[in-house]
């Protein structure tokens, strides 16, 4: 056989795999979006809100309240018995301010890092996606086999987005529900209970399980798609008060 016949069928073959994998990450992303909703109600989803209780050790429950906009903006706001802690993503800006519950007008702001910027993009496009790679253009997703997870067939898929934030979702095989996601740092996520939404199934409760072991949770009460919100809640504010 000639070299240039044995290289077209190598081409060919390599070719072929490529779409077979791009295929099935497909149908499982095509399945796991059917259990969250019908296509026209997850593409017409511009922002989420959520409102709820974060729980953190030592019985801490904080009021919590977190907002998805696209393209790329996000805000959480924390509140303390004594400290308000808003962290917020503005396209590639990403700041911190924590708030004198008691006396708001002593405030500090911090700017977050590259990496953390990313790991707020990436959290911010996931969310908004419902795992679509068109959606997540700049995210590679793949499959990465099949996996038993507390007794329920899954496959796992693996969305690697830029600077090398990653999760790992495993997929129960039957309904294509989410039964938990691990991050490149090592932290579990699980998703419990649900919230329907304008024809869109949200989790009730999101618990996170860092590889220390430490446990926090978040309840949320409300969830509203499609608010509009302005843009300066997202911009970094001002570093003096007026």
């Amino acid at each position: 056989m000639k070299a240039g016949i044995i290289r077209a069928l190598v081409l060919s073959f390599a070719l072929n795999a490529i779409s077979a994998s791009a295929d099935t990450a497909d149908k499982w992303i095509a399945k796991a979006r059917a259990f969250l909703g019908n296509e026209s109600a997850l593409t017409a989803v511009t922002s989420i809100h959520f409102t709820g209780t974060m729980e953190a050790p030592g019985d801490l429950k904080l009021p919590a309240e977190i907002v998805f906009q696209k393209f790329f903006r996000q805000r959480i706001t924390l509140k303390g018995p004594k400290v308000i802690e808003i962290t917020a993503l503005d396209g590639y800006d990403a700041w911190q301010k924590r708030i004198n519950a008691e006396n708001p007008l002593q405030w500090q702001v911090v700017l977050l890092d590259a990496l953390q910027v990313k790991r707020l993009r990436a959290n911010t496009l996931e969310n908004l996606s419902f795992y679509s790679g068109h959606e997540m253009k700049d995210c590679a997703i793949q499959v990465a086999g099949d996996s038993d997870v507390d007794g329920v067939a899954c496959v796992k898929l693996t969305f690697a987005h830029v600077g090398g934030v990653t999760f790992q979702r495993f997929f129960e095989k039957a309904t294509g529900r989410l039964v938990k996601t691990i991050t490149e740092n090592g932290t579990e996520i699980r998703e419990e209970g649900e919230l329907v939404v304008s024809g869109v199934r949200f989790p009730r409760r999101v618990v996170n399980k860092a590889p220390n072991g430490t446990v926090t949770a978040i309840t949320f009460e409300k969830v509203v798609v499609n608010e509009s919100f302005p843009a300066e809640i997202f911009t970094v504010p001002a570093l003096q008060s007026r």
